[in-house]
């Protein structure tokens, strides 16, 4: 089962997140082969963390909250909200296998609350900018919550035109970069994800 984790930075935290990023990445290192995304948001400055993105492969809901919520900045207070929902990959496939490579254009998480009947189910046409996309969903599985998409785009906007706006409650459109050690390898010959 794939969930979307989004731990968002509160307030005055960079300090602590700093001091952290070592024991961060060691817990994250425990998850490498479950990876299939992750990256920080960015303020508009493009370089000040505002918050964690990891897209996981776990077992159950229960493992996806210990994943969450065991995680050394959020129980440090680095974070003042997270975010976890089940996801489906409809590309099937990881960050690594983007084609377009994890440097160059600007790069997006774009987020869709959603309310009653699911949209957005169909990977878009403009695919070969997709990073990651896929429905918010309940942790059964049953209920659509909304869409997350990690995108490259020329702009915000353009991001955010993804998704179809009278369907959502809101969207959030986040400035994002591939994340992970610097010398964390790109991943090839992980096993096909449906």
């Amino acid at each position: 089962m794939d969930f979307l984790c989004y731990h968002r930075d509160r307030l005055g935290s960079l300090p602590l997140r700093d001091e952290l990023l070592e024991e961060h990445w060691s817990y994250m290192d425990r998850y490498g082969e479950e990876m299939i995304a992750r990256g920080p948001t960015l303020a508009d400055d493009g370089a000040t963390p505002t918050g964690s993105v990891h897209i996981v492969d776990l077992p159950d809901p229960a493992a996806a909250r210990a994943f969450a919520f065991d995680e050394p900045n959020y129980q440090a207070g680095v974070y003042r909200d997270v975010l976890l929902r089940r996801w489906r990959n409809a590309l099937g496939r990881t960050m690594w296998d983007f084609p377009g490579g994890p440097t160059g254009g600007n790069r997006y998480l774009v987020l869709g609350l959603g309310t009653g009947q699911a949209a957005d189910l169909a990977v878009p046409p403009d695919r070969e900018e997709l990073i990651a996309y896929g429905p918010l969903l309940s942790d059964d599985g049953a209920t659509w919550l909304g869409t997350a998409a990690l995108v490259r785009s020329p702009d915000p906007e353009t991001a955010r035109a993804l998704l179809t706006p009278d369907r959502y409650v809101g969207i959030e459109v986040h400035n994002w970069q591939f994340g992970g050690r610097p010398s964390w390898p790109r991943r090839s010959g992980r096993r096909p994800r449906p």
